[in-house]
């Protein structure tokens, strides 16, 4: 394996961390909203991740990078809260609201960060590396 299809596959751990930090930046943001665009109560999503062959001149096979296979909603009770003056309250007087848990949510974020980190880690290693590399001849 080249020192390039390191970076290749850093560079897909990258895009993927980033997505995921959208979707958790989504939950968050609309954690105490009672209604969503489509007018019912927003439910939490997570982003699912799958091995990607990587593909290229020079790369050789069986190496995989990560891609987002998609992005499915949690599954849970929505948060119910009594509030019968609210005009969005139910006929018991009860307003949904979203099942986004920020405790969870903060613990994604800092996940997917770490995990971000780790992969500019390894892009700005590969980088040394390859200048190092460069120096070699002199």
């Amino acid at each position: 394996m080249s020192l390039f299809t390191a970076l290749d596959v850093s560079n897909s751990g990258l895009n993927a961390e980033s997505y995921r930090l959208n979707v958790v930046a989504s939950n968050l943001a609309n954690a105490n909203a009672a209604t969503s665009s489509n007018g019912q109560p927003y439910r939490a999503r997570e982003v699912v991740f799958a091995a990607q062959p990587l593909s290229g001149p020079g790369i050789p096979a069986g190496v995989k990078g990560v891609q987002v296979a998609g992005v499915v909603e949690k599954p849970g009770a929505m948060k119910l809260v009594y509030d019968p003056g609210n005009p969005l309250a139910d006929k018991q007087g009860n307003v949904a609201y979203p099942n986004v848990n920020p405790v969870d949510e903060m613990v994604n974020m800092i996940s997917a960060s770490r995990a971000y980190q780790a992969d500019v880690n390894v892009m700005n290693t590969t980088k040394n590396l390859l200048l190092k590399t460069l120096t070699l001849g002199q």
